[in-house]
């Protein structure tokens, strides 16, 4: 080497030696600051480390140092939970990625996240750590952490693939196998996790939490026996929670082994999740309960089971109808049974509980649908039923007993063996019995014709024909009614028979209307001399037979009859009065007749005859020559009657008295009252013929001239050919020759508007009409009828035009005419029939108060029907009920339920169970229910209706397994009856609200 270039590298190491003394001071200056800051981090003092790392980081000029500082001052930031943690620990690692602590920040930060049991912070750092980066040493703990990291984040496949790395590490081994067999348990993966678990049974630290753990596993591998000895060695030792969850393994072993006495106590104790059980723990309950035969107790359990549809429900439903047939409740059993029907997971117990159904719903009646329909539809689902001939004889009687005749009806049709044409003509008959109690009478016909043709049963074939002559009568067909009661009566079969103890009476009735009054006579008096117990009937036979001799002219005779008539005092006591005292005038007893009639008119002040006394006490009067006692009669019969058919006849007799007694004046005067006033009538012809004779007799014939022009209904020289048509008319009408007297009639109203017959012939077309139910073209000529005065004609027009107003539903022009027949009616049968449909009216147009008027006035008449009786009570019962008066109802649907059939009866046993559950009275009320469904389901109406009555009863009665069973049924079975459908909506959200509070499988949100 030259000297020259000695002097340059002594010169260099001379500069460089300076230099790096320097930078090993400073080195060592940082070095020292920087063990005091690890020692400040060793000590957990985070915050005074961190600040002297980054005071160390800001001077230091070795990169190790910098990369160490910032190492630190990250791992600071995580301890200090700072937000910029994560980022310092990321900065770290994008700064100095050849920093050998990279992979230990990764570590060492998710151990410290894992040790403060933050497991997702932990595995997102675990996840950067590289593993083949690390030494053998740390791989079991980084193995295990991570994937117990993983267990904690609910990952199974992570966990397991991490944990089974170190199952047999001498240190993590136990506690992997632990949570590895945990993992399996929670798979129910049960034959791995206690394979498992048996490797860490001996580890003390596990013992306590694999004992539940071990007898669940057992239980759940079906070794019951060892899971009851491992679940009650653990008993001692547990808390309430855990004492719950083993008494469930232990019931629920010994219920599998068929120990349902042992089981019983343990299933009691488990007390639920969250406090709730399911329907599966009660199912187990109240079935151990049912294999004990404690029946009560397996119904207070099953029948907590709601909202089930699965093979548990279906089994507890069967068994719960099963223990309710135990303690003799066939109601709540019938619906246990059809509700566990309606599933299919076990055929067999659906087929059973089918069968129960049947049969249950024969024995009691079925709410829901008819008996005849569920025991066909029974058969129809299982046609090879070894049952099949029980159930067809079932099926064949239900057909009379349900009296849903009308759906019955439906099923026979077309089913051709010998018993079902039995069961036809039997139900065939019911149903036109039906039908006739409704005043259907053509439509009744038609189902005697039916019961006829099927001549199977002589016993109904006998009372078929007897109805089907009854109906006759109705429908005014005497001649048919006549051949029928014959028929009847010539039976051998009719002794039998309810209907025969009255054929005389109908025989009489029927005769009666035909006018051939000595037969009328002679079976009126047969039955009365046979019948002793129906005194009105009997009373009323007295005042037809009275009536029979009397138009044969045997007065004595009808006297006799309405004396004992009018002893009995059943019925129409006036009629007989006033009918004794007219036959006693016709025996020439004058003097007689006049006391009687004194006497009527004293005694029947409110009697609808008092008119016909007063106008016949008159005559008799002017008969005795006592002028001025019959004159004030007339006057007070004017007076007190100014709607009554003898005003015209009174007036017209006034002004004969008059004139006979020379008073001319007086006499016009009376005579042009009539024909002025009674325009057309024979009394106002009468009057214009005997004023002419006075007009002519005082030579004042222009006066009569002018006068009898104005009366638009008299025309002279048209008379004898106004005569001649009508009478030509009149010959058709008396001959039955309906169209042709339609046709005169009519053609003499076109000809003669205001003719001398035009009030007959506007009757008589009115007549002949509504006979041929053309009853729109009838009304108009009852119109002329009413709005001419009071006549012969004005009551049955009165009654026919209302009853036809009436079935137009034409109310406003009803009311008015009903009214004036009320008022003006002579017949007690027509008065109550204006009184009861203005009953009703006056209910549809919710004047409640006046309802109830007229209904207690149809009720205080002693001739009303009683199907017009329950409709009077059910009028008050609604009345009542619409003005919250039910104390009133209460009484007045009693009185209905006494005498209703049909709908009404329907109505009235409604009420009764709607009465009892208010009074408390739940099996009372259910006990009306279940008579309601039996006798009257085909009125849908109140099958609901009493459907969520019972609901309500049951829940009341703790039973809320039937209680939600029959509101779910209403809600799918009467989908029509809106307001019914939201009342049960409404009471089944309320229940399961309650009831969800202790059984978790109930559902709260599923009513709309």
């Amino acid at each position: 080497m030259t000297k020259l270039r000695l002097l340059a590298f002594a010169l260099t190491l001379t500069i460089g030696y300076s230099v790096f003394a320097q930078q090993t001071a400073a080195y060592t200056s940082d070095l020292v600051d920087f063990q005091k800051a690890l020692s400040l981090y060793n000590s957990k003092q985070y915050l005074a480390a961190q600040s002297m790392f980054d005071k160390i980081q800001d001077t230091a000029t070795d990169e190790v140092v910098k990369s160490d500082c910032a190492y630190y001052i990250a791992n600071c930031a995580v301890r200090l939970n700072q937000q910029n943690a994560d980022d310092l620990i990321q900065n770290f690692v994008n700064d100095y990625p050849t920093s050998t602590k990279r992979n230990t920040a990764y570590i060492d930060v998710a151990d410290y996240y894992f040790e403060n049991s933050k497991f997702a912070y932990a595995r997102k750092w675990y996840d950067k750590v590289d593993e083949e980066a690390l030494a053998r040493s740390e791989r079991e703990k980084f193995y295990f952490n991570y994937g117990y990291s993983f267990y904690a984040t609910n990952n199974a496949q992570g966990a397991k693939k991490y944990l089974s790395r170190v199952e047999n590490s001498e240190k993590y081994g136990s506690q992997a196998k632990y949570y590895i067999g945990y993992m399996a348990y929670e798979g129910d993966d049960y034959d791995k996790a206690s394979a498992y678990f048996e490797q860490v049974s001996d580890n003390e630290k596990y013992q306590e939490g694999l004992s539940y753990y071990q007898a669940d596993l057992n239980f759940k591998l079906g070794n019951f026996e060892k899971a009851i000895e491992l679940a009650k060695e653990q008993l001692p030792t547990s808390d309430d929670t855990e004492v719950s969850e083993l008494s469930k393994i232990i019931g629920e072993s010994y219920f599998n082994l068929e120990q349902y006495a042992e089981a019983i106590p343990y299933l009691k104790a488990y007390k639920g999740k969250r406090k709730r059980w399911n329907n599966t723990d009660y199912y187990l309950l109240g079935y151990a309960y049912y294999k004990q035969n404690d029946f009560e107790n397996a119904i207070s359990e099953f029948n907590k089971i709601i909202d089930g549809n699965n093979s548990v429900t279906q089994n507890a439903y069967y068994h719960l109808g099963e223990s309710y047939i135990n303690v003799d409740k066939k109601q709540e059993a019938l619906n246990a049974f059809r509700n566990a029907s309606q599933m299919d997971y076990d055929l067999k117990i659906q087929e059973d509980a089918w069968l129960n159904y049947a049969k249950i719903s024969y024995e009691i009646g079925n709410p829901y649908q008819s008996v005849p329909q569920v025991l066909a539809g029974y058969l129809n689902k299982y046609p090879d039923t070894g049952y099949k001939e029980e159930i067809e004889t079932l099926l064949i009687d239900s057909y009379i007993t349900s009296k849903n005749y009308k759906e019955a009806l439906e099923l026979l049709e077309g089913r051709k063996s010998f018993e079902n044409k039995v069961a036809y003509q039997k139900v065939a008959f019911y149903r036109g019995i039906e039908l006739y109690n409704e005043s259907q009478y053509l439509e009744a016909e038609s189902y005697f014709d039916k019961s006829i043709a099927e001549p199977r049963d002589e016993k109904f074939l006998a009372r078929a024909i007897f109805w089907k002559a009854e109906t006759d009568y109705n429908l005014t067909n005497y001649d048919d009614a006549l051949v029928g009661f014959k028929q009847f009566q010539g039976s051998s079969q009719s002794s039998g028979t309810p209907e025969i103890k009255n054929i005389d009476y109908n025989l009489g009735y029927t005769y009666f209307k035909q006018k051939n009054y000595s037969k009328a006579t002679e079976h009126f008096q047969k039955y009365i001399s046979n019948t002793a117990e129906d005194k009105v009937r009997i009373n009323d036979a007295f005042l037809r037979l009275g009536d029979g001799h009397f138009v044969s002219s045997d007065y004595n005779k009808a006297i006799n009859a309405y004396e004992r008539a009018i002893k009995m005092n059943q019925i129409e006591p006036d009629y007989a009065f006033f009918q004794k005292a007219i036959s006693y005038g016709y025996i020439g007893q004058g003097s007689t007749k006049i006391k009687e009639l004194e006497a009527f008119v004293n005694t029947y002040k409110n009697s609808s005859l008092r008119d016909d006394a007063l106008y016949e006490l008159g005559n008799s009067y002017v008969k005795n020559g006592e002028d001025d006692k019959a004159m004030r009669m007339y006057d007070q019969l004017n007076k007190e009657h100014r709607s009554s058919p003898y005003i015209s006849k009174s007036l017209l007799r006034q002004g004969l008295v008059y004139y006979n007694a020379g008073k001319n004046e007086e006499a016009l005067s009376k005579f042009k009252n009539v024909a002025n006033n009674f325009p057309g009538s024979p009394e106002g012809m009468q009057a214009v013929t005997t004023a002419r004779l006075i007009y002519i007799d005082l030579g004042r014939v222009d006066e009569y001239a002018r006068w009898v022009k104005r009366l638009d209904y008299v025309d002279v020289t048209d008379s004898d050919l106004d005569n001649t048509t009508y009478e030509s008319a009149e010959k058709q009408y008396l001959a039955g020759d309906t169209s042709r007297a339609i046709r005169l009639f009519n053609g003499y109203l076109n000809e003669f508007p205001n003719g001398l017959h035009a009030l007959k012939s506007h009757f008589y077309l009115a007549q002949l009409y509504y006979k041929d139910d053309l009853q729109s073209n009838a009304a108009p000529h009852y119109e002329y009828v009413v709005n001419k005065p009071s006549g012969e004609f004005t009551e049955l027009a009165l009654t026919r035009l209302g009853e036809i107003y009436l079935n137009d539903k034409d109310v406003d022009r009803a009311m008015p005419i009903l009214e004036r027949l009320e008022n003006e009616a002579d017949f007690p049968q027509n008065v109550i029939f204006a009184q009861s449909n203005l009953m009703k009216v006056h209910y549809q147009l919710q004047d409640y108060n006046q309802a109830v008027v007229y209904a207690e006035k149809v009720l205080a008449s002693s001739r009303t029907d009683k199907n017009v009786k329950s409709d009077a009570h059910v009028i008050i019962a609604r009345s009542a009920m619409k003005t919250g008066d039910e104390s009133k109802a209460k009484s007045a649907y009693a009185q209905v339920e006494k005498i209703a059939s049909g709908e009404l009866a329907a109505e009235a046993l409604y009420y009764n169970a709607y009465f009892k559950n208010q009074e408390g009275q739940y099996k009372s009320s259910n006990t009306v229910v279940q008579k309601l469904a039996k006798d009257y389901s085909g009125y849908k109406l109140y099958a609901a209706k009493g459907l969520v009555i019972m609901a309500k009863n049951f829940y009341a009665l703790d039973d809320a397994y039937q209680a939600t069973y029959i509101l779910e049924s209403v809600i799918e079975n009467f989908a029509e009856f809106t307001e019914v459908v939201d009342e049960a909506k409404t009471e089944l959200r309320k229940i399961k609200s309650e009831q969800a509070k202790t059984n978790a499988s109930v559902e709260t949100n599923n009513q709309n």
